[in-house]
């Protein structure tokens, strides 16, 4: 087995003796005759916080797009649970179990935020079309189990005053804990937050950081999040992958992590003699 392969199967307290998740082998995507992603090889145990980190342009969106089926890998294997993502599309692999928030917030901003969390409750919502033209009282039913639902999400981060707000009236890190209580309503086994801390300022990052501790201590799921604040990396993961124009140059624990002279390389550059 090579020392890659070894990283690989890095687990931290929480996930040891369990099965993966979530397994990425050998992904991979091209674009035309450019590789934006090559060999790319993650395994995040249940109930770990996992970070991807790399400079502008390295590829950790398309990796995301690739998790989510934004994008179809041109190759490599996706599992989830221990499933076979292959034919998925995106709202089959959201069914699924993976959850994502946007790097640029895409709520719906015209619509209330109890709206904007009851658009992803939908995964639970089982009456039929006629039942809903028709306003059936299975059709009611439903409506009031997903409020509710709703209101206890919204609760949980505290926002449940803010329910029949406009989603675009809100401060810019409300909108962001919004975009995740939204994510959070599909009930996802592993939830992707892309840059959740950009536009933040120190204290709304402090925040962030209890938030996402919150979210996986009280849903028992796995995060995965692509960030470049260092601090909050460094803080909340318990192992990081670090990708550089689509490849992956280094897997390990935030201590390793922040002494791989390939990191610091590719942030800071080599020096030159």
């Amino acid at each position: 087995m090579t020392e890659l392969n070894l990283k690989d199967a890095l687990v931290s307290n929480r996930g040891a003796g369990k099965s993966p998740v979530m397994e990425c082998k050998g992904l991979g995507i091209d674009f035309g005759g450019l590789t934006a992603v090559d060999d790319f090889n993650l395994t995040v145990f249940p109930n770990e916080i996992a970070g991807l980190i790399g400079p502008n342009g390295a590829g950790k969106t398309t990796v995301f797009n690739l998790l989510t089926k934004v994008y179809k890998p041109t190759r490599g294997e996706i599992f989830l649970n221990g499933r076979n993502t292959k034919g998925m599309n995106t709202v089959k692999v959201n069914k699924a179990g993976i959850g994502r928030t946007f790097q640029n917030i895409r709520l719906f901003k015209q619509m209330t935020v109890l709206e904007n969390v009851l658009v992803g409750l939908h995964n639970d919502m089982n009456y039929t079309l006629g039942g809903a033209i028709l306003r059936l009282p299975a059709y009611w039913h439903q409506e009031r189990i997903a409020k509710e639902r709703a209101l206890d999400l919204l609760s949980i981060f505290n926002m449940q005053d803010d329910a029949n707000r406009k989603a675009g009236s809100l401060p810019y890190g409300s909108q962001r804990r919004l975009e995740i209580v939204r994510a959070l309503a599909t009930n996802p086994v592993i939830l992707l937050l892309d840059e959740p801390a950009a536009g933040m300022n120190p204290s709304e990052t402090g925040e962030l950081m209890e938030t996402i501790r919150k979210i996986r201590d009280t849903f028992q799921i796995s995060i995965l999040l692509i960030e470049h604040d260092m601090h909050l990396v460094m803080s909340i993961c318990e192992k990081i992958t670090v990708l550089n124009y689509g490849r992956i140059i280094a897997k390990g624990t935030p201590e390793e992590i922040r002494n791989d002279p390939h990191v610091i390389e590719a942030y800071l550059g080599k020096e030159r003699g």
